[in-house]
């Protein structure tokens, strides 16, 4: 009979999106994956998938509901690893997994980036700190994703039996390259823009945390120094007409295009010169790691996240997440000075194939699964 894996998360698009190259490499190994998540999305390298109603709050009635079919599922298939992803998933996924655990099954839970770190609200203290803490007693592995979470969960003596760092998800450096000077112009002209049009690229949703308006500030800002400056925001969300509004009001309504939900960023990265990025707080943030990968400097505000992939002066600057003239200071630096835009691009692109990408990482997270076979191999040896 194959040994069987269980990843959850709070929404199935999580997996199609972070970790297809991950269950792919447990498929390789013989492994039987299944997954739980809230969602019907058809996934690649999937025995078994579970619509399980997972919520994203802590406080939602239907979690209930999850956690009892999340145990119920767990405690019928004898799994040999589970691995949780998100803050509720992780929750869910270890606290019906304590019994499994009990007989020798192996819990794993990746901290996609703390909802706890410097600069978050009180609120996210109050009810995700004392969650994560008392939830690593039930964590074999407990992953963090960049430094300064791993540190915290150190210094603040996390119970989990093990406190790994892996370099995020990985990027796929073959996907995620830069172009030659040609097929930039020409890909440029394609989109509707100049050659010479400089192209600001940010993708995320549109929300408080991800702070677009500071963008279009710090592009207003510039007004006629460089009015060949243009800005993309790929993404949807419930701030997307408000960021809109301060286009029209602050006369840049020309120079942003809101490019809504996008498949296809893998092609629209690398015709740009310049990735920005405004978010408040970030775990690993994977559009940094894209945009690295293509070979563009980065501009962002200062966050763990950023500080972890953008080395100031090196392949971009940080700044301020709410100086939108500090912000505006370093588009002009760049634009204007082409040599040192194209330097800090070449050493982001070496920043992510040294450390960053899918084979380095996919090499981190399968010696840490490879450690827990072995010992759920122990325990059942014992166990005869």
């Amino acid at each position: 009979m194959p040994r069987k894996v269980l990843f959850c998360a709070t929404v199935d698009y999580h997996f199609n999106a972070f970790h297809l190259p991950v269950m792919k490499w447990f498929k390789e190994m013989g492994w039987e994956v299944h997954i739980a998540a809230n969602g019907q999305m058809d996934l690649p390298y999937v025995d078994a998938k579970f619509d399980i109603p997972i919520q994203r709050s802590p406080l939602k009635w239907r979690n209930v509901q999850a956690y009892s079919a999340l145990k119920a599922l767990i405690d019928a298939n004898q799994y040999d690893v589970i691995h949780g992803h998100t803050p509720m998933g992780g929750v869910l996924a270890r606290l019906a997994a304590r019994s499994a655990r009990g007989k020798g099954t192996k819990v794993i839970y990746t901290a996609h980036g703390f909802h706890f770190c410097q600069g978050s609200p009180l609120l996210n203290w109050l009810v995700y700190y004392p969650l994560e803490k008392g939830l690593a007693y039930l964590t074999d592995c407990l992953i963090t994703i960049n430094d300064e979470d791993y540190q915290l969960a150190v210094e603040r003596k996390f119970r989990a039996n093990r406190i790994a760092h892996v370099h995020g998800v990985g990027v796929n450096t073959e996907r995620f390259h830069p172009l030659g000077d040609q097929a930039k112009a020409d890909l440029k002209i394609s989109m509707g823009y100049l050659p010479t049009d400089i192209l600001l690229f940010y993708a995320a949703e549109f929300n408080e945390n991800k702070n677009q308006q500071m963008l279009i500030r710090a592009l207003a800002e510039i007004g006629e120094e460089a009015p060949h400056v243009k800005l993309l925001l790929a993404g949807e969300g419930p701030l997307q007409d408000a960021c809109r509004a301060l286009a029209s009001q602050l006369g840049a309504s020309d120079r942003v295009t809101f490019l809504g939900y996008r498949s296809d960023i893998s092609r629209l990265l690398p015709m740009c010169d310049i990735a920005v990025a405004s978010s408040l707080r970030e775990g690993l943030p994977v559009n940094i790691m894209e945009a690295m990968a293509c070979g563009l400097p980065v501009i962002a505000g200062t966050n763990r996240g950023h500080k972890e992939l953008v080395q100031d002066g090196v392949n971009g600057w940080l700044t301020d997440p709410n100086d939108h003239e500090d912000m505006a200071e370093k588009l002009l630096l760049l634009t204007w000075h082409t040599s040192s835009r194209l330097q800090m691009g070449i050493r982001g692109r070496e920043i992510i194939e040294r450390t960053y990408a899918i084979r380095h990482v996919l090499r981190e997270q399968s010696t840490i699964y490879t450690s827990f076979m072995d010992e759920k191999v122990e325990v059942m040896w014992a166990v005869q």
